[in-house]
């Protein structure tokens, strides 16, 4: 059965902003569930692999697996999920790895609402391949 929301995985360590983007993103019509680090989102999608996000906003630094570690498990799985990274701190090569290995964007703390909308959308859209008819 098709879901006719959109689910958004949120994965970072800070408790505070996964509920203000899980609020965010609620408050767009889409459902969200949080996870409080990469291994935490890891453990569940290979306890439950039906579990189906349609985008999955990651935090570069986490305790354990980090980020991109995270983004190189779902792509080595064959899982097309769109990617969109958060991060606090804008290492060096951190962005470039993570936009080469595909993610949909890279985008620093504080960022606005309006931002992380237009980033949802777009990430949402590439998910479904719907960017590529234009």
């Amino acid at each position: 059965m098709r879901r006719t929301k959109p689910l958004i995985a949120i994965v970072d360590d800070d408790e505070s902003v996964c509920r203000a983007m899980k609020r965010l993103v609620r408050s767009l019509g889409m459902n969200a569930e949080t996870f409080a680090s990469g291994q935490d989102f890891v453990d569940l999608i290979e306890a439950m692999p039906s579990f189906c996000a349609d985008c999955v906003i990651l935090d570069v630094q986490m305790p354990g697996l980090n980020g991109l570690e995270v983004q190189g498990w779902l792509s080595r799985r064959g899982n097309p999920l769109p990617v969109i990274f958060i991060t606090a701190h804008d290492e060096v090569g951190a962005r470039e790895r993570a936009m080469a290995a595909g993610a949909v964007a890279f985008l620093r703390k504080p960022f606005g609402d309006e931002l992380l909308i237009e980033t949802l959308d777009a990430a949402l859209k590439r998910g479904t391949g719907e960017e590529q008819g234009k």
